[in-house]
């Protein structure tokens, strides 16, 4: 084993694409996922744009035992997570007994499944809540279905980090390929798209209340008002350089070369956000400098406030201006655990076709934000690129990916 952690394969369920080279077309032509709420009555709140995935029927992708048992957020994980596998040419089967692991992200859990179950619970009695609803809400949900449907007994777990967590698995599947596990399967899909998990994100005072999908969630701008939620994500195979080399991997999207990840002081600590931390972290993981750097996927708030504090620290370790910068997430809204784990799938795929994806729906970057904001899609020779990530409570995180 070498120790050295590449990207073998790719499942993507995103609101502008079910599948990977779908996403990757619609993504390219600047093609947005977001409009009005239909997974239920939004009517009655300020928010009421969503990225919902568009064509999913579960029962042509998921066995019908596992149907009753699985919330969506889970059916969209178990799709992209057979879909890593196929795009790897990968049977788990194939591999030492406890060869593979499974390392997935979380923002709350199985929503939707749960608010069910509750209803069912308060309006109709204990008789009419469904068993599954032991673990079928559970938070490690994913991890535990994607390891019994494929048979992984390697080391398993999943990151709690919010928006943030894609990346984290993403670097603890690492540690695990570094460990001499030949595999691991990692990422993240979320599915919020319930009143159960619409609430809290309006409490938090950071979602758009703009109903013009056009206009709700603009990253970087003048006119930026909040983000908008949605709901999907990727999950990635990943695999030792040397195993996957030995067993003829048809693709490697890249390496992943650099992580880390840092906590925000507590509010009025005199002390700076951590963002420029992780980003700085990262690099020095990845043993490069800022100008190693071909293009940056950001987070993208679409905060005014958190915008700015991210524009600010790629300036400070950049320079102003000095190195692209895209949210591709413009054309999704921010998947909550899927986000980052979507992000990185995005930039492996810019590494492999030497172009850079728009922001959408953003003219320029605002006067505030010092960076070169990408609006159109850009071709430009790639070889490196750093995905951000931020999460609710303060978790920043920062990945750094190399073409092969």
């Amino acid at each position: 084993m070498s120790g050295t952690a590449v990207v073998t394969g790719l499942g993507i369920t995103a609101p502008n694409g079910l599948g990977t080279e779908a996403y990757w077309k619609a993504t390219l032509a600047g093609e947005s996922g977001l409009g009005p709420v239909t997974r239920f009555d939004a009517s009655g709140y300020p928010s009421r744009v969503a990225g919902e995935v568009p064509g999913y029927v579960a029962e042509e992708h998921i066995p019908s035992r596992l149907i009753p048992q699985t919330d969506h957020m889970t059916r969209l994980a178990l799709t992209a997570a057979d879909w890593a596998l196929a795009d790897a040419g990968l049977d788990p089967a194939e591999l030492p007994e406890y060869g593979v692991g499974c390392v997935t992200s979380a923002s709350g859990g199985a929503v939707e499944f749960g608010q069910r179950e509750l209803q069912n619970l308060w309006s109709k009695g204990k008789e009419y809540v469904s068993a599954y609803q032991s673990f079928a809400w559970f938070y490690a949900v994913n991890t535990g279905q994607i390891s019994i449907r494929n048979k992984l007994r390697g080391p398993s777990g999943v990151l709690l980090t919010e928006q943030a967590g894609g990346i984290d698995s993403i670097g603890q599947a690492r540690r695990y390929i570094r460990k001499g596990f030949p595999a691991a399967i990692s990422g993240g899909v979320d599915a919020p798209l319930c009143p159960w998990g619409w609430v809290p994100q309006i409490a938090s005072g950071l979602m758009s209340t703009v109903h013009d999908p056009a206009r709700a969630y603009l990253p970087f701008s003048a006119r930026a008002t909040g983000y908008v939620p949605g709901e999907g994500g990727a999950i990635l195979l990943i695999e030792d350089a040397e195993a996957a080399r030995e067993r003829g991997v048809p693709t490697v999207y890249g390496e992943i070369t650099g992580y880390a990840a840092t906590l925000d002081p507590a509010p009025g600590a005199g002390r700076p956000p951590g963002l420029r931390r992780a980003v700085e972290g990262a690099i020095a993981d990845a043993g490069l400098r800022p100008e190693d750097i071909d293009v940056v996927l950001a987070d993208a708030s679409g905060d005014p406030a958190g915008d700015r504090a991210e524009s600010a620290a790629l300036a400070g370790i950049f320079g102003p201006g000095a190195v692209p910068v895209t949210a591709p997430k413009s054309m999704t809204g921010r998947l909550l655990a899927g986000g980052a784990a979507l992000d990185v799938a995005t930039a492996l795929l810019a590494l492999r076709d030497g172009v850079i994806p728009p922001t959408v729906n953003v003219t320029e970057a605002a006067p505030d934000h010092p960076i070169d904001l990408v609006t159109e899609a850009r071709e430009a020779p790639l070889r490196t690129a750093l995905v951000l990530a931020r999460g609710h409570g303060g978790f920043n995180s920062a990945l750094v990916v190399r073409r092969p």
